[in-house]
């Protein structure tokens, strides 16, 4: 009798583990997506991950800031999945953009901010770019405070630092030499606690810690950057290499779709890329979108 109760209790056994191996052997791999890149896009592309995994459980998805140029070189080594860019690859030296694919997810404004405290909210094209090139070197001369400007730069690897200067700068213009800083949440830090200081950010990380400016009366808007009358945005791109895996191609896809552009994307202060009535090249030509 206790014989039989034995065999009886290892059959059991027997079949739930056999019952427990071929669940887990009919269970989707778990798929991994690392981004990594510009830090305009990180909220979106953080956002959009948190809603995709809810209902993809079988999707893990890693978002890492780190700028443009990290993100370009990363998808192009095959470290990660997605390189995020505020950038084309062409723009980028040492990067082959033929060897990647590139995904447009989004738009995002740029717009010049000042310390809250400084008084001045309005700056006319040239005065913009006499002081990011040095020749405006205190607020007096632009109708603020008897202050020295201290100019906070974007590093040479930010996309959004190429659309900025691609938009403001004449050909010949160079940026002076001030503090360079990677992020834009850095960026919105130094300027919210330093008298005098300017710099610019991408919209999402506006607030009211810092003060927006506008540019020859223009004010810094979602509807302004879709007619091109705030011209001072960029595309947010995805580049993934050749053919890349189904997992990664769903995902942004899922970025791309009217659905999310319609809610997360805008609700971030991003610019739906349906929306827009411009397009712009590589080479910062803009031209009305037919």
């Amino acid at each position: 009798m206790k014989k039989l109760i034995l065999t009886t209790i290892v059959g059991a056994l027997v079949v739930g583990l056999f019952a427990g191996w071929v669940s887990a052997k009919n269970q989707p791999a778990q798929q991994k997506i690392t981004i990594v890149g510009s830090t305009a896009l990180q909220p979106l592309a953080e956002a959009v991950a948190a809603k995709y995994q809810s209902n993809h459980t079988n999707v893990s998805i890693t978002v890492q800031g780190g700028g443009s140029g990290t993100g370009l070189s990363q998808v192009q080594a095959g470290a990660v999945k997605i390189g995020s860019s505020d950038i084309a690859a062409e723009q980028k030296s040492g990067i082959k953009a033929n060897q990647l694919e590139d995904h447009i997810v989004a738009v995002a404004g740029i717009v010049p901010v000042v310390n809250n405290k400084l008084g001045v909210h309005n700056l006319t094209m040239a005065q913009l770019q006499d002081i990011f090139t040095g020749k405006i070197t205190n607020w007096k001369q632009v109708g603020g405070p008897d202050l020295e400007i201290t100019v906070i730069n974007r590093a040479h690897g930010s996309g959004t630092r190429v659309a900025f200067e691609q938009t403001v700068f004449k050909k010949g213009m160079h940026a002076i030499n001030a503090q360079e800083q990677d992020s834009n949440g850095t960026v919105k830090e130094i300027v919210a606690n330093t008298p005098g200081a300017i710099s610019y950010v991408s919209f999402p990380y506006l607030n009211d810690t810092i003060t927006a400016l506008k540019i020859d009366g223009v004010t810094a808007n979602a509807e302004n950057v879709k007619t091109n009358k705030w011209k001072l945005w960029s595309y947010e791109r995805m580049y993934t290499q050749k053919h890349p895996d189904k997992a990664t191609v769903e995902f942004i896809k899922y970025m791309q779709s009217k659905k999310v552009q319609n809610t997360l994307v805008e609700e971030s202060n991003y610019i739906n890329i349906h929306d827009m009535k411009f397009t712009r090249s590589s080479s910062g030509a803009t031209s009305e979108r037919k």
